[in-house]
C-alpha cells in the first residue's frame, strides 16, 4: 500500500507540475500573439523588440519552437481566435489602486472572472481612468551586481538614458522609457555588462501603506488573479 501511495503523490505532484507548464505556455504564447498585432504584424523579432522580449520570456519556460512560431502565425492574423490586449482597473482593501493586464479572445468572461476575485477580497473593479493614472508604464533591466562596479554601471544606464537606477539585492534596477528599453540593453551589451532581466512594465508612481494583514489579503488577491488563464501581470501601488 506504501507504493501504492507514492505513485498516487508522483502522479498528483506531475499533475500540478503540468497545469503549471500548460499555464506558461499558454500565456508565453497569448503574449508573443499580441506583440505580432500590436507591433503592426512585424514578425522578426530583431524588428519588433516587443515580440523579441515575447520570444526570450517563451524559451524561458522552454516553449517548443513550433508553438513560437503558431503563436507568431496568430498573430498575423491566422488562425481562428482573436486574442487581444485588455487593462483593468480596481481597488483593494485599504485604497490599493490596481492595475490587471489581460490577453483574451472573450472580455466578458474575463472581466467576469476579475471582477469575482475582487469582489470575493473586499476589493472592486473600477470604471478606465480610475487608477491608471497613478501608474506610468517604463522599461525596466537588471543587471547582475557582481557584473560590475556601482559607479561604472550606474555611468553606462545615464548614458543610455535612465531614468531611475536602484541596487535591489544581488541586481542592479535600471529604469527608462519604454522605447529606449531596446537601445538600452544594446548599450549594456556593447560594454559587456550582462542584462539578466527586461520587460515593459507599470510602475506606480504613488505608493499606499497597508497594515501585515491587509498585505496578505492583497497578495493573495494577485496571486488569485494571475493564476488565471487570461491575466498576464497584476501591479499595484502599494508601499
Amino acid at each position: 500500500m506504501s507504493g501504492h501511495s507514492k505513485w498516487s503523490k508522483v502522479k498528483h505532484q506531475k499533475a500540478v507540475t503540468d497545469v503549471v507548464k500548460g499555464q506558461a505556455f499558454t500565456k508565453a504564447s497569448r503574449a508573443i500573439t499580441i506583440a505580432v498585432r500590436e507591433g503592426g504584424g512585424a514578425t522578426d523579432p530583431n524588428n519588433n523588440f516587443r515580440l523579441r522580449l515575447a520570444i526570450e520570456k517563451a524559451r524561458a519556460v522552454n516553449m517548443p519552437k513550433d508553438t513560437i512560431e503558431r503563436a507568431i502565425a496568430k498573430g498575423k492574423g491566422e488562425g481562428d481566435k482573436n486574442i487581444r490586449s485588455l487593462m483593468y482597473e480596481g481597488y483593494c482593501p485599504g485604497g490599493v489602486a490596481v492595475i490587471v493586464e489581460a490577453a483574451s479572445d472573450n472580455n466578458q468572461r474575463t472581466v467576469a472572472l476579475v471582477k469575482n476575485i475582487f469582489d470575493r477580497y473586499q476589493g472592486s473593479l473600477a470604471q478606465p481612468g480610475a487608477v491608471s493614472y497613478l501608474f506610468e508604464r517604463c522599461g525596466v533591466l537588471t543587471v547582475p551586481v557582481n557584473s560590475g562596479a556601482y559607479d561604472h554601471v550606474l555611468s553606462v544606464a545615464l548614458d543610455a538614458g535612465a531614468k531611475d537606477f536602484f541596487v535591489r539585492d544581488d541586481v542592479y534596477e535600471i529604469y527608462t522609457l519604454p522605447q529606449n528599453l531596446h537601445d538600452m540593453s544594446k548599450k549594456f551589451e556593447s560594454v559587456h555588462l550582462p542584462v539578466d532581466n527586461q520587460e515593459i512594465i507599470m510602475r506606480s508612481i504613488t505608493t499606499v501603506s497597508v497594515t501585515d494583514d491587509m498585505h496578505e489579503k492583497i497578495m493573495t488577491l494577485c496571486k488569485e488573479m494571475e493564476a488565471l488563464d487570461d491575466i498576464m501581470r497584476v501591479y499595484t501601488n502599494e508601499a
